[in-house]
């Protein structure tokens, strides 16, 4: 055995092992083997570590990989379990994408800086530049070989299954077969792909992104250049927007590093690109800074929540970057190489802010807790603002913070705070919704003819449980008249659904000549009213100029009420039967 095959059949051994490890610790999980939070830190220690060592078992040499990989799994695993701690059940730890996304970043941008510590050192840019585009293309040429491979056993099953043999779709069965077979496959696409590394290099990928630095630069510049004209209201209305320039800093950031590539060597000759990243790395500042301070107005409003917070270290880690890059082009000359340089502590940063963002010193959950609590007891956040909902998924600082409100509101006088954690949105004009809702139905009832006639019980009824905005809208369509002087709407009350109690009812709402809507209306076991479509026997929809027909014959004399044309075989709500 040669040493390539060899080693192909140890990255193959390798990924199957990882698989093999998070199956049995999935199982274990399952069969209540391993607590929550062991069972996390163990998943994230093996998936953390196979995943770093594939990734650079190709360039150093597996056995070099290993206590590397070790290394970063255990560091990612603690702290993970560190963000664990702030929630009493493991599950609150991702209600946020926030704290998955922190690990991912601790887990993943440190394997450059691993692979080039144990050739030429840490700090070596081509080394640090180069692995961090391979590793994502090996990754994602490994996947797509991963892909292949079980579309060709999908399709050997159900070539077998024409001639009655079951061993693919048998072995399949066992789930800790799909899981080997993937991570074997995985590790195995791993080694072909590193072995062809100079055929599936990622430099044509990266000379493709140099061509779009210039069209990017273009709309960040038209957007700049319109912004004093436009208005600053539209870019602080929210989050969304703040977000959008932190997504067109990073591209920037993106693209320049790209263009100036690992050296001087390699980078663009053309100079219009080298123009437009010098442009580029001008103007980044610029953008963060309006991201950043669009961010603080939303805070000073509203509060810190962990999303702002999060939104708010992104923006002042762009502001930085275009910092970086700025002061290296006004520098002059070297200004290529600087910008490298700056990457490196940049990337370091992330890494940094990241891994503080899953320990106790930024806590998040904390932080945002205790300034709602401040915001609130200064009289900044009204009763009313108070996003009781969010500060639940705050894990145990919002638990006490929502115990500190709730000792709050049995003081005297707290009656509105009380109100709003029993889940009353605007406690003093709750009553008033209430009462202007039931005279909203009264009036409908009084405008909406109801067939048979003596059944305005069921149908003042179903309209008291409708919403006020339903209400308001039925009511526009019941002033219309029709050409006979009745109104445009129709309720026919019967006993639609037999397994249901009580009656329902279908309404006709002509809303205008070429317009008819039919809908089913019925009572939910809480009380709540339910609308369903409304269809003819074979499954189709009621044409507008049927259903207009039926509005004014039904007026006139309430329909018979037969049998479905409909039979099932068996019993019950267990038949079966043919959907027409």
């Amino acid at each position: 055995m040669n040493g390539q095959l060899a080693e192909r059949w140890r990255m193959a051994l390798t990924g199957a092992a990882g698989a093999a490890f998070l199956w049995a610790l999935v199982e274990a999980v399952e069969r209540d083997m391993l607590g929550d939070r062991l069972a996390l830190i163990l998943l994230t220690l093996v998936a953390t570590g196979f995943a770093a060592l594939l990734a650079m078992a190709g360039p150093i040499g597996l056995g070099r990989a290993v206590p590397r990989a070790l290394g970063l799994g255990v560091v990612v695993a603690a702290l993970v379990w560190l963000a664990g701690l702030r929630h009493a059940e493991v599950d609150g730890l991702f209600a946020s994408p926030l704290p998955p996304l922190a690990g991912l970043a601790v887990a993943s941008l440190p394997v450059p800086f691993l692979i080039a510590g144990a050739r030429n050192g840490w700090r070596d840019y081509p080394a640090l530049f180069l692995e961090a585009w391979s590793i994502v293309v090996r990754y994602a040429a490994a996947w797509a070989f991963v892909g292949l491979l079980w579309l060709v056993i999908f399709l050997s099953d159900q070539v077998l299954l024409i001639v009655g043999v079951t061993v693919i779709g048998d072995l399949l069965d066992h789930w800790i077969v799909p899981a080997v077979i993937t991570g074997a496959a995985l590790g195995l696409g791993m080694a072909v792909v590193y072995e062809l590394a100079d055929l599936l290099s990622p430099y044509l990928v990266l000379r493709l992104f140099r061509i779009l630095l210039p069209i990017v630069l273009a709309v960040m510049l038209v957007f700049l250049a319109a912004l004093p004209f436009r208005g600053l209201e539209g870019l602080f209305n929210g989050l969304s927007p703040a977000l959008l320039l932190l997504t067109m800093v990073a591209a920037g950031v993106s693209l320049v590093s790209v263009t100036v590539d690992q050296s001087d060597a390699d980078a663009t000759q053309s100079p219009v690109l080298r123009r437009a990243a010098q442009g580029m790395a001008l103007i980044l500042p610029v953008l963060g800074g309006l991201a950043a301070y669009a961010i603080w107005l939303r805070v000073d409003q509203h509060g810190w929540t962990p999303e702002r917070l999060f939104v708010a270290l992104v923006a002042v880690l762009g502001l930085v970057y275009g910092a970086v890059y700025a002061l290296a082009v006004l520098r002059g000359e070297g200004w290529m190489a600087r910008i490298r340089q700056g990457n490196i502590g940049m990337a370091l940063l992330v890494i940094v802010v990241a891994g503080l963002w899953l320990t106790p010193i930024l806590n998040a959950e904390r932080i945002s807790a205790n300034n709602q609590l401040t915001r609130f007891e200064a009289g900044k956040t009204a009763v009313a603002d108070l996003d009781i909902r969010a500060m639940e998924g705050w894990g145990l600082p919002g638990e006490r913070a929502l115990a500190l409100l709730t000792e709050r509101a049995q003081e005297p006088g707290q009656e509105a705070l009380a109100a709003r954690l029993a889940g009353v949105d605007d406690p003093a004009t709750a009553g008033l919704d209430a009462d202007a809702r039931a005279e909203a139905a009264r009036v409908l009832s009084a405008a909406m003819p109801v067939q048979p006639t003596s059944a305005t019980g069921t149908r003042d009824m179903l309209l008291s449980a409708a919403e006020t905005y339903m209400l308001a809208d039925w009511q526009v369509v019941c002033d219309r008249r029709l050409e006979d002087g009745a109104p445009a709407c129709l309720m026919v009350v019967a006993d639609l659904l037999p397994t249901q109690p009580g009656e329902e009812a279908v309404l006709i709402l002509e809303r205008e000549p070429s317009y008819v809507e039919v809908l089913g209306l019925f009572m939910a076991d809480d009380g709540m009213l339910l609308s369903r479509s409304v269809m003819l026997p074979d499954g189709s929809y009621l044409a507008t100029e049927d259903a207009a027909a039926l509005l004014r014959d039904w007026a006139k004399a309430p329909p018979p009420l037969t049998p479905a044309l409909l039979n099932q075989l068996g019993t019950g709500e267990t038949g079966l039967m043919i959907r027409p």
